[in-house]
């Protein structure tokens, strides 16, 4: 993966990816949300992967997060508690399933922050709450050897 910016001034960057390019205005979201937004991102789209390949459509679906921060720079964060909450035709097991997959194995982002921030999350599915407050497992990412059954769903 490459990735660049260039400053076009009044805090303002062209990013450009491998795909695509965008304009990154600091005045207005600042890299620290960018890379927040990012983090929701990457595991929020696992789920429409995971859901898609079963034959499943999800619906009404939003992703959230509270982070806390250090108080002094350079402010990491110390953790991050996600909530997904959506709709779709499969059962409760499936979803939870689902949302283990990416936190524990595909998700770049959370398996690249897990070891120095709690990760947490909460599920609500067809508007009932079925993870609350759980946290994953720390350290070691995918090579804790958590077979889902996708075989790699997402996010190349």
């Amino acid at each position: 993966m490459n990735v660049s910016l260039a400053y076009l001034g009044d805090k303002k960057f062209e990013a450009t990816t491998n795909k695509s390019s965008y304009i990154m205005d600091c005045k207005v979201i600042t890299p620290v949300e960018y890379f927040a937004t990012g983090i929701i991102g990457c595991t929020g789209i696992d789920l429409v992967v995971m859901a898609e390949k079963d034959g499943y459509a999800v619906n009404n679906y939003k992703v959230s997060a509270q982070i806390e921060r250090t108080t002094s720079a350079p402010m990491k964060f110390n953790s991050i508690h996600i909530t997904y909450d959506f709709e779709g035709p499969f059962d409760a097991q499936k979803a939870r399933r689902y949302i283990l997959a990416s936190l524990e194995s595909y998700c770049t982002t959370i398996n690249s922050i897990r070891d120095s921030v709690k990760v947490s999350y909460t599920i609500i599915h067809n508007s009932q709450k079925i993870a609350d407050k759980e946290s994953i497992a720390s350290g070691g990412g995918s090579a804790m050897g958590f077979d889902d059954g996708f075989g790699g769903a997402c996010c190349s």
